[in-house]
């Protein structure tokens, strides 16, 4: 069955902190994202994380991505340390990422925490055994399935992510004006909750920073149990988006936006969720 996720789905993904929460309480994700060449992937997805609502984001990435992250945010962590989720992959390239980098993704690929695998990071995600949720567009997951020995998804979009996420075992988030996410065991929704300007540059950055904030959040409260508890986190972030970049939207006169419009109406986004519980 798959059904179409509305503000009360994505409302049961967050949590309001309480007198009783610390930081680490409230989650702290780990973002290996960014580059020498992209490093602006790396800003826009710690701003999405820290504007989702979640205790610390660490980021572990190259010098002048993690220069410009503290520039913009300060209370960013740069150095390692204990984390419940990560993002990895956004801002960086396959062909281009050394053999250091490939084997601290594959460490952290096939350790325990829940692991957002997104953009530069896709071919190592597929055959991971970490838990995880793949973020790819539609050319990303045409690669993908073509890496799989799956070729073209010919029937849906919907039944070519199934095919997707059975083949990897994680949970696949597949982009686009409608997005969808699938887990391996065949659950799946629907996300419409954005508006076309969306279709912009670092618009996936963003929503790679709200999941991994979410799924942060849900392993620090023990939400995580399976693949389909992830996969409800997913479309929640992808709903959290959605609906940010249709705030943004507005406040331009239902105008043009840029992912840090995005990023930065994600409060608003996530008070109307509460709001609605």
């Amino acid at each position: 069955m798959t059904r179409m996720w509305t503000v009360r789905d994505a409302a049961r993904a967050l949590r309001r902190p309480t007198a009783d929460d610390d930081k680490y309480s409230r989650g702290v994700l780990g973002m290996r994202t960014g580059s020498e060449a992209y490093p602006g992937a790396a800003v826009l997805g710690v701003e999405a994380a820290w504007r989702t609502g979640l205790g610390m984001v660490r980021y572990v990435g190259p010098a002048r991505p993690s220069a410009l992250v503290l520039a913009r945010r300060p209370e960013t962590v740069t150095v390692d340390g204990r984390v419940q989720a990560w993002v990895v992959g956004s801002g960086t390239d396959a062909a281009t990422r050394g053999t250091v980098e490939s084997e601290a993704l594959r460490a952290l690929l096939h350790a325990t925490d829940p692991v957002v695998v997104d953009a530069g990071a896709l071919d190592l995600g597929a055959g991971a055994t970490a838990p995880r949720i793949l973020t790819p567009h539609e050319r990303e997951h045409a690669r993908l399935r073509a890496a799989l020995g799956l070729g073209p998804a010919r029937a849906s979009r919907l039944a070519g992510a199934r095919d997707t996420a059975e083949a990897t075992g994680a949970v696949v988030l597949l982009k686009g004006a409608t997005t969808v996410v699938t887990a391996p065991d065949g659950w799946a929704a629907v996300v419409d909750a954005g508006t076309p300007w969306l279709a912009t540059a670092g618009t996936g950055d963003v929503l790679a920073g709200v999941i991994g904030a979410l799924v942060a959040g849900a392993v620090a409260d023990e939400r995580v149990t399976d693949a389909a508890s992830l996969a409800s986190l997913a479309a929640s972030g992808a709903w959290l988006h959605g609906r940010a970049a249709a705030l943004a939207s507005h406040d331009a006169g239902e105008g043009p936006i840029t992912a840090l419009d995005v990023a930065e109406a994600l409060p608003r986004a996530v008070a109307e969720a509460l709001a609605a519980v």
